[in-house]
Parts: C-alpha cells; structure tokens; sequence
C-alpha cells in the first residue's frame, strides 16, 4: 500500500448508505479452493455467502478526451450460487445487465451514498455469468486525468487509478471487498500515440493501434486492480524487472531503480518464491497521492524517489515485500489493515538489510518510530485513541482514515519483538510458513492471532501482552526502542552548532538522506533568521532537489517563518501530489493567520492538480469550499 500515509487531519464520522455482508470467503487460488473464515465488510455491499465472482472479463475503451471509461465488465461466478449476486458502485452509469445468452437480467441499483450504489442483480436458474454495459462517471474518484502540462513530457495526457481503499468501484462495477479474489483478463482501446498497462501481464511495447490484451492469472482483490495510460516507455533492470515511466525520464529511473533485482533475490531468500512472475515498476507523473501502490506485476510509484542517489529506494523494497505480504496474503477487511502493512515494513526492513547493511535498516527503523511517536500523539491529543489499535474499528468511517503510521509502524513493532523473543532464525521460519499456508487467502486479525498461538507462541512458550498490542491504546512498553549509531553522531553534530561551530564546519561528509532528515527532524524548534541564513548556505536545503530533505527543511522553515524559501515551498506544492509531503507541509501552514492565507492561497492553484485522495484530506484540513476566492499576500 500507499507507503507512509501521513494521518488524515479529520478523522470524523460518515455515515454509510449500504450494508456489508458475511462472507464464506472462498477463493479459487492459484493453489487450489481455499476458504478463510466468516468475515463481515463493512465498506462493501458484496455478499459472498451467496454470490461471488471468480473471473472478470473486461473490455473497455479508453476516452482520454471526454475522460471517460466505458465499455463491458463480464463476471464468471462460483458454482453453488444464490438467486441474486451484489456489486459496489460509485458513480458509474449502467446501460444493460444480461446473461450469457443476450438475456436481459433484472437489476437494482440502490440510493448512491459514501460508500457508492449497491447493485443487485437477479440471477435466473442456471445463470453462472452476467455482463454489465457501463459508462464511468466525470467524479469517479479512483480515476485521475492529466492534462499534457501536467506530464513531464508535457504533450500528451496521461490516466492512472487508484483503487486503495475503496475506489475500485468508482471505474468498474465490482465486489470491492479485500476479502474477495478473482482473477481476470482485459482488452483496453487507448489512443494510438499511448501506451495501456495493467496490474497483469504487460506488453513492453507501444501497440500501433492502441489495442492491449491483459492476462492475471493469480487471483486478486479489486483494490489491486490498476490501469495507467500515457506517453511511456520500459527499461530492462534485470531477467524478470524493469521500469516504466514517460520517455524523457525512463532513463533516469532504471538508473535509479537499479537494486531491483537484487531486492526480489533478497525477499525470495528470506521468504520463498516470488509468485507473480514479473516485478516491474511504472514511475508517474508527480501529483499521484502516494510514495508507492502495491499493484500486483507493476508498482505505481512517485517520482520523488528519484533522488539522483538511489537514497529512496526503500519505498520499492516495501511495495515489492507486498508481493508476500498483502497481495499474496491480504486483510480480510480495512480494519485488519495492519495485517497488510506491518508485516510490509517488516519485510522492507529485512530486504534493506540484506542489500544495504544493518546501519542503513536501522536507520530507517528509527525515522519510522519517530514517526508512529508523533501519529500516536495526534491522534491521542484529538481524543481518537482507539485509532492507535492495531485492530481497527472503521465501520462508518472511510477505512481511509486508518491508513496511517499506527498500521505501518506499530504492526512493525510488535514483529520485531516477536522476532527478538523468538530469535531471528525461528520467527523467519514462522514467516515463510505463514506465507506459504495462507497464499493467495484472505486473513482477519483473529485469524492471525490463532496461527500465531498455535506455531509460535505456545511451541516456544513465548509470553507476550498481544491483547494490548493489538487490542490497546499506544505503544506498549515492551515495545523495542530503535538505536542507530549513525543519528548519535548526526545529534553529536547539531549539539556543535548550537554551541557555536560555524554549520560549514559541522562534520557532514557522506551524509545520506536519512542522515539529513534526522538533522533536520531535532534543530531547535525555534532559531533565528540568522541561524537559517547560515543552514540554506551552508547546505542548500532551499535547492535540493531531494523530496524527503526538501519537505523537511521546508516544514523548518514555515515554523520559523523563513520567507526566502516560501517562492520554493509554492513551487514544491503546485507540483508535488504525495499526500505524505502536503499534510504536514499544509498543517504547518495552517497554525498562523500568515500561513492560512498562504495555504488557501497555494491550494486555490495547486488543488486541480491533487487526486482525489488528497483533495479529501485537505479539503477537510483546510475547510475548502469550492466557491472560496483565492486569497492573496
């Protein structure tokens, strides 16, 4: 998933219009028919105890002009059915539902709501497929259409989705719930000047009449469905990877994403076969929400990992260490979120270990707590504390909003302290034999916790407080602290200049990025214009060009109201769409009367170039209304 989310600035309630269903969960693996517990979805109206597709064919057309997708969605369903099979939508208009035959089915399709429309459609005796006629909507919210100056080639449009959380539905009628799998094939009509992928097999070159075929054999939730449509080209890095992006800069990020490979040889060391045949990653135009999506074959990720110096490229180790965890076994539903990504920095961790060095997974562990310190006191001094549970509660919530650090770095946490009560080599086993039981499955957090019980704790008669890790407030104290030499010597610096010594004095030499966040995290709160002046001169934070460093120096540099960098901080948030650099940077803004004129003056000109998934957030953040003047300063 989205990589580091930052925490949504307004977690309040929503109601839902639809009702989920309980589910048998049977999937069709790759493996053979498995079936994970009885799960309730809240977050769809799928009912999969009664029906539940297996297969969807898609064939679909493309309209980069009137932004619009349309065309036919055809479902092969599991054996055993009931006599109607339930569908999420949101926002699609539908032109005909019928069976195999041409037959006409009849359908309902229910009041649109938070959650979209339920459709209900009546299956006949005998009826074991349907297709459904359809048109996506000028709002569907999974959808982002650029315009060529949005694109760094700047002469043709480009189309992405985003399907995590609950956005599938907005662009294909669908059972949007990570508890259901299906596999699917798909034709897609683009422009002839453009390029389709999918989360599928993919073609490495331009078809000359804009027709591709698509073929994904391992069965997948419908979050994990992906399309992407521009001006691109493909770069090999290695036997089974490589990289796609817009021509001006496929170069650059092969160059970049060079470890690739070396990363997929290190996660199939620590826990068996990659399983989807190819690991390829398509960099996109910069205003998609998130560091990185777990697209099963083809992670979409931000160009703000293209650094120069490969420092970034931890964010590819997560989105490939979902190939296992998350893609390969996957929460039941939102609420077991943490199941996805916990278990995913775990993972991230242990591959940049393995292809960088101890000191290099440290580090990024360290950031990482910093990071979950600083959600849990948001989120605790908002009142929310049950949002710092690894089981969530979201139900009549935007699961959204628990797509935070708490997931992320507290499902970490807790692995690593099963790994150090039961030592590296035994919790490793634990691991790859949990992968390989549950692939291609679906898992709640009860499910887990049986697993656990029976192949770890009991047989190593470990004793661990895992109802208060999972079920509490916080971070228990048994929590392991991170420790990193390299940031003792980085604090050991900071202690120097504020003491006295010049900042071009300051003992800086083969600093990486983590080195500069954790200097920039812990200078003063407050400092002087001339402190400031000193720091950009010494070190150009204003001009780098490195996304992580730049967003914090800039976050320093909004607390101590340093206008010589705010031309920049503009420029950085009219073209930088990651949600991860926006909500802090916005938030900053937002604590003085001069920054909320600023923010609500660079939003005004930034927000048509957001997604949808950022726009929801700082709407919220901000109290934008849509008919609100630009401000001015």
């Amino acid at each position: 998933m989205p990589f580091r989310h930052f925490p949504s600035a307004c977690l309040s309630l929503f109601l839902l219009s639809a009702c989920g269903g309980a589910g048998d969960h049977s999937e069709s693996g790759a493996e053979g028919t498995t079936t994970s517990a009885l799960t309730m979805d809240t977050h769809s109206a799928a009912r999969p105890n009664e029906a539940v597709i297996q297969h969807l064919d898609l064939d679909i057309k493309v309209d980069m002009e009137a932004q619009r997708i349309e065309g036919s969605a055809t479902y092969a369903l599991k054996p055993g059915h009931g006599p109607l099979v339930r569908f999420d939508t949101d926002g699609l208009t539908l032109h005909d539902v019928k069976d195999a035959k041409g037959n006409a089915l009849t359908y309902r399709l229910g009041t649109a709501g938070p959650l979209g429309a339920a459709l209900e459609v009546d299956l006949p005796e005998n009826t074991d497929s349907l297709t459904i006629q359809y048109t996506t909507g000028p709002a569907a919210r999974a959808l982002q259409w650029l315009q060529p100056r949005q694109t760094a080639g700047g002469t043709k449009p480009f189309l992405f989705t985003q399907g995590q959380a609950i956005l599938t539905r907005s662009w294909i009628p669908i059972q949007d719930s990570p508890g259901i799998r299906f596999t699917y094939d798909a034709r897609v009509q683009v422009p002839p000047d453009l390029m389709a992928l999918m989360s599928a097999s993919n073609t490495q070159e331009r078809s000359p009449d804009g027709r591709y075929s698509f073929h994904m054999e391992q069965p997948i939730p419908a979050y994990l469905m992906a399309l992407a449509v521009g001006d691109l080209a493909f770069r090999s890095v290695g036997p089974r990877t490589g990289v796609y992006a817009e021509p001006g800069m496929v170069d650059t990020a092969a160059w970049e994403l060079a470890d690739m490979e070396r990363m997929v040889q290190a996660a199939e060391d620590l826990y068996g076969p990659y399983r989807w045949e190819r690991y390829d990653v398509l960099v996109l135009p910069p205003s998609f929400p998130f560091g990185g999506m777990e697209n099963p074959r083809l992670t979409f990720a931000t160009p703000t990992i293209l650094a120069g110096d490969r420092s970034l490229t931890a964010l590819i180790a997560h989105e490939l260490a979902h190939s296992w965890s998350g893609n390969l076994v996957t929460n039941a539903t939102w609420n077991d979120f943490w199941l996805n990504e916990g278990f995913t920095v775990y993972f991230e961790n242990r591959i940049c270990e393995a292809v960088y060095g101890d000191e290099y997974a440290r580090m990024l562990q360290l950031l990482g707590r910093q990071d979950l310190k600083s959600t849990i006191t948001k989120l605790e001094a908002s009142g929310h504390h049950a949002d710092t549970h690894l089981r969530l509660h979201l139900e009549g919530r935007d699961p959204d909003e628990g797509m935070n650090d708490i997931a992320y770095e507290k499902g970490f946490a807790l692995l690593k302290l099963l790994e150090e009560k039961a030592g590296r080599e035994k919790f490793d086993a634990f691991l790859r034999g949990y992968f390989d039981a549950h692939a291609f499955r679906s898992m709640t957090t009860d499910d887990f916790l049986a697993y656990l019980e029976e192949k770890l704790l009991k047989p190593e008669a470990i004793d661990l407080n895992i109802a208060e890790w999972v079920d509490g407030a916080g971070l228990p104290a048994n929590a392991i602290e991170p420790q990193s030499d390299s940031f003792v010597k980085v604090e050991q610096e900071i202690a120097r200049w504020v003491a006295g010594a010049p900042a071009k004095e300051l003992a800086t030499q083969g600093w990486t990025t983590f080195h500069w966040m954790h200097f920039l995290r812990h200078l003063p709160a407050s400092m002087k214009p001339s402190q400031m002046e000193e720091l950009d001169d010494a070190f150009a934070f204003t001009a780098n060009g490195n996304a992580e460093v730049l967003s914090a120096w800039l976050e320093v540099c909004i607390r101590n109201d340093h206008d010589p960098a705010f031309e920049r901080l503009d420029q950085f948030l009219t073209t930088v769409g990651r949600r991860k650099f926006l909500m802090p940077l916005y938030t900053e803004l937002y604590k003085t009367e001069k920054g909320r004129v600023m923010a609500q003056s660079i939003y005004a000109a930034a927000r048509p170039n957001y997604h949808s998934v950022s726009v929801r957030s700082l709407d919220d953040l901000l109290a934008w209304k849509d008919n609100r003047p630009p401000a001015s300063f």
